[in-house]
């Protein structure tokens, strides 16, 4: 009998590139389509580019409508644009929801688009056979001027690569939320607490992040490291612009609380969810300026690597030693969730 093989969490890159070079087409309005690392459409619209991107939330029940309004403005963002308007579709579990509960999702979404300026102008809320949990499918609408549309295909060899923030900042807020009563054994509710609150400080935008660097510098790419953690989101930054990259591991910003909660599990803060955190190619002349710019604005940032040509590859360096950086098709909270 022939084995069927089941797919991870994350469907494999080069699936994904087969899949959507196959079965998507792009009309002339459209700007910029679905690729590998590019996670929002552009459109060419009146005047400016129409930005359009969804996402779902399916980890976590509790700050649902918070996660949703960030981790999709968070693309309209790294393709150097500005969220405008926010339409979700709700499902909620048969059996399971409360007004209370409804009230709840509606006013985190509200309080987080007044938060970045979002109308929140429409969707879909209907309760669902089949979950466990609300669902939040997220569709945002953004805008961007033509002269400022930046994407995950631009990263030059020879770029530097910056991080923002740091990791696993979405990781960190969803194991102390969903494994709360576990890490009692281990560690204080103050420290529980702070993983928790990572959502909110250092915060899961990175919308300032990316507008504080253009500021400063001519950027190339930006990439927001999701689900598959640092090391998957590099590769999609190399596979979107054709690249290849070389990052240093002692070079990488890792929260202290990301790292606690990693190593009580035994899982890789690489992998690790990451939203929160922003990569941004740039001449490396440009790097100390943007990097000053976003401290100035209360952004930690730091150099972790290079662009380098395609033909070397995604690679790392730890201890001196040059070797292969994985990809993550399954995030590594999942092997703690399940």
């Amino acid at each position: 009998m022939k084995r069927v093989r089941l797919l991870p969490g994350k469907l494999p890159l080069r699936l994904l590139d087969r899949l959507l070079k196959r079965y998507t087409s792009k009309a002339s309005s459209v700007v910029v389509g679905p690729s590998i690392g590019i996670d929002a459409a552009v459109i060419d619209f009146t005047g400016d580019y129409l930005i359009a991107k969804t996402d779902p939330i399916t980890f976590v029940a509790e700050d649902i409508g918070l996660y949703a309004i960030n981790i999709n403005a968070n693309d309209i963002a790294v393709m150097g644009g500005k969220a405008r308007w926010f339409l979700a579709a709700i499902l909620l579990p048969e059996k399971k929801t409360t007004p209370r509960m409804v009230a709840g999702i509606f006013s985190q979404l509200s309080k987080a688009c007044q938060d970045l300026d979002i109308s929140l102008c429409g969707g879909h809320t209907e309760i669902t056979f089949g979950i466990d949990r609300p669902i939040v499918i997220g569709h945002m609408l953004g805008e961007v001027k033509k002269k400022n549309l930046v994407t995950a295909a631009g990263a030059k060899v020879g770029d530097d690569i910056l991080i923002t923030k740091g990791i696993a900042i979405e990781a960190t807020s969803i194991l102390g939320r969903k494994k709360e009563k576990v890490l009692r054994r281990r560690f204080s509710q103050r420290f529980i607490n702070r993983c928790q609150e990572t959502i909110r400080t250092p915060g899961l935008s990175v919308y300032n992040d990316a507008q504080t660097a253009m500021q400063y510098g001519k950027v190339h790419a930006m990439h927001d490291p999701t689900e598959g953690g640092l090391a998957t989101g590099l590769h999609e930054l190399a596979m979107a612009s054709r690249v290849g990259v070389l990052v240093d591991k002692e070079s990488i910003l890792i929260l202290p609380e990301c790292r606690s909660l990693c190593d009580y599990f035994g899982i890789d803060p690489l992998g690790a969810i990451a939203s929160g955190a922003l990569l941004i190619t740039l001449n490396p002349k440009d790097s100390e300026k943007v990097i000053k710019g976003l401290e100035r604005a209360g952004i930690k940032a730091s150099v972790i690597g290079e662009i380098i040509s395609k033909e070397h590859g995604v690679k790392i360096k730890e201890k001196g030693k040059i070797k292969r950086l994985p990809i993550f098709e399954r995030d590594e909270i999942t092997r703690v969730l399940k």
